[in-house]
């Protein structure tokens, strides 16, 4: 279990007349993330969540509180927890002068990993993403997709418990999207923790089992996709008001259908969905 509490982060920032100002990022957060599930972190552009997982994966330290994974403090016990983790940035930053297979065997020299187990978990890992028969071909030869799996098992090598996907999806087309989705899925089936950071609400509804909404560095509330959507009203009456989208949530379709009978113009009745409750709980949509 990773185990965050009571989490800071602060910045110091030049301001306009050329003064330190001091921005903060992540504000006294607290969250648990069980092992095993896939975890989403849902915010609009600032919200803090690159921070947060830039803190988690041990490329950044906090101002103030806690991080602990299995009960240990993360800080005091850098060497475990980098052995328990992955990561996968968002852009991609693979040595674009050496092959497929080069890229994989520097992260795995990086890691300490025996020759022998080294070169088994390479070739195991790029038949399990499709990749074998690109090994010896140079990264600027992959496409987008390919380049995305191959982040994702880079960050696999030593086996980690716990991967964190940045935006792991962002600028692919739906039909590569799926893919990875059934690789994130393949990995949490075979027991491995993911957190992922997304802005896409359908990727969070389809893949996590439970996601935490953040705003200005502050958590605003966590759950199943379908416990948040419930807690808003299962359905939603949409309709077009004073030049605009207007939203109205019911717990039963029978309320949403007779509030919409009493309106003036043409109202559509639908499930709610998470980015439903994105907006209302931060009051922006995500871009």
């Amino acid at each position: 279990m990773i185990e965050i509490i009571n989490l800071k982060k602060q910045f110091k920032t030049k301001g306009k007349n050329g003064g330190k100002t001091v921005k903060t990022a992540i504000d006294n957060l607290s969250l648990a993330i069980n092992d095993g599930e896939i975890f989403g972190l849902l915010g609009p552009n600032g919200a803090g969540k690159t921070t947060l997982v830039s803190m988690l994966a041990m490329l950044m330290r906090p101002c103030g509180g806690e991080i602990l994974y299995d009960g240990k403090n993360a800080f005091a016990n850098e060497t475990f927890v980098k052995s328990q983790i992955g990561v996968v940035p968002q852009h991609i930053n693979f040595d674009q002068d050496l092959t497929v297979w080069e890229n994989m065997e520097l992260h795995g020299r990086l890691h300490h990993l025996p020759e022998k187990e080294r070169h088994a978990r390479i070739d195991e890992l790029l038949e399990y993403v499709g990749l074998q028969e690109r090994r010896r071909e140079s990264i600027k030869a992959l496409s987008g997709g390919m380049k995305r799996r191959l982040l994702i098992v880079r960050a696999l090598i030593h086996r980690p418990k716990v991967l964190f996907l940045d935006e792991p999806t962002v600028a692919l087309d739906p039909q590569v999207r799926r893919r990875i989705w059934d690789l994130i899925r393949t990995l949490h089936r075979e027991g491995v923790t993911v957190v992922l950071t997304t802005h896409y609400i359908e990727e969070a509804e389809n893949l996590c089992g439970r996601v935490a909404v953040i705003n200005d560095g502050r958590l605003v509330k966590t759950g199943s996709p379908t416990e948040l959507c419930r807690q808003l009203g299962s359905f939603t009456a949409e309709w077009d008001a004073d030049g605009a989208r207007q939203y109205r949530f019911f717990a039963q379709r029978s309320e949403a259908a007779a509030f919409a009978a009493e309106l003036d113009s043409a109202a559509f009745i639908r499930r709610t969905n998470l980015e439903d409750v994105f907006i209302e709980l931060t009051g922006r949509a995500i871009k």
